[in-house]
């Protein structure tokens, strides 16, 4: 059906060797496969669809979907602010940003990571863009709106912009001191 259309809206005209368009007119077999197809597109799916809140996805009017392809992933309880709470708790610095350290996926992540990697300190990370829910629970815990969000020492500091602004200034050095004195000490 696809092919068909395809074929004839572009035909090759002999004398000129030009392609030209070709108007179609709606077909009843155009309607009945634009209603099957919109009728597969009604879905659940993952974290933005559904009320599964499962990465699975099923046809959401498949009531004879066998139990083995149900999703199967249980709840463990945590929400996912009380993920990015003990986030910030366990780790002297945790950074939200787009993508992870050794692979950032914009440019002010990459910014932060690189000002933090001078200090050689251990640095916690989440990609918020695999996961939109956990995102806006970020959002949500540090009431700040952009990303990368950085956490010191269980403090939400900011962005990249003050984390640089925190280096030139030599701030920075001196909140981080004690973190990467206990790293040095670690490896020995």
């Amino acid at each position: 059906m696809l092919r068909r259309l395809l074929r004839n809206s572009l035909t090759l005209s002999a004398p000129s060797m030009r392609f030209q368009e070709k108007i179609l007119a709606p077909s009843m077999d155009a309607k009945v496969a634009v209603g099957s197809f919109l009728n597969q597109l009604k879905y659940s799916s993952g974290p933005m669809g559904g009320d599964s809140g499962s990465p699975a996805s099923r046809v959401a009017a498949d009531s004879a979907t066998h139990e083995d392809f149900q999703p199967t992933v249980k709840s463990s309880g945590f929400s996912l602010e009380d993920i990015v709470r003990q986030d910030v708790k366990v780790n002297p610095i945790m950074i939200y940003m787009k993508g992870m350290p050794d692979e950032p996926r914009c440019g002010f992540s990459a910014l932060a990571v690189k000002v933090l990697q001078q200090y050689g300190v251990a640095i916690g990370a989440r990609d918020i863009l695999s996961d939109l829910r956990l995102k806006d629970a970020v959002k949500s815990f540090s009431n700040w709106p952009t990303f990368p969000q950085i956490f010191i020492k269980g403090e939400f500091v900011g962005g990249s912009d003050i984390i640089l602004s925190m280096h030139q200034k030599g701030e920075l050095k001196e909140l981080l001191a004690d973190i990467s004195s206990e790293r040095k000490e670690a490896d020995a």
